[in-house]
């Protein structure tokens, strides 16, 4: 059994920061990419950032330059720090990771695709 848990959701005023984390636990033998999405209200869900293993980073355009996703790899554990926050990025954000759960002579096998409960965000204007 694999489980993501976030936490670090709430709300903020506009101008505000908040840091997310979501923690990864379980049948794990190594974890690809993290990343962390959002679905708004009548939206799609989409990716904000993710970061690979070996800490390179992703970013949509419209949270380049106030949001930085970080990872600790020994905890398991990816991090979203949200800076300048406004009111259109208020959403439910979802922690997603690359996990393997496995391993085959050194190499992660057996990869699930794992979603976290989501936590949610509101900025208030």
């Amino acid at each position: 059994q694999v489980q993501l848990v976030e936490s670090g959701g709430g709300l903020v005023q506009a101008g505000g920061s908040l840091r997310l984390s979501c923690a990864a636990s379980g049948s794990i033998f190594s974890i690809n990419v993290m990343g962390w999405y959002r679905q708004a209200p009548g939206k799609l869900r989409e990716l904000v950032a993710d970061i690979t293993s070996g800490g390179s980073t992703n970013y949509a355009d419209s949270v380049k330059g106030r949001f930085t996703i970080s990872r600790d790899n020994a905890k398991s554990t990816v991090y979203l720090k949200m800076n300048s926050l406004k009111p259109e990025v208020t959403a439910v954000y979802y922690c997603n990771a690359d996990i393997n759960k496995g391993s085959y002579y050194g190499f992660g096998i057996d990869t699930l695709d794992a979603w976290g409960q989501g936590t949610l965000v509101i900025v208030s204007s």
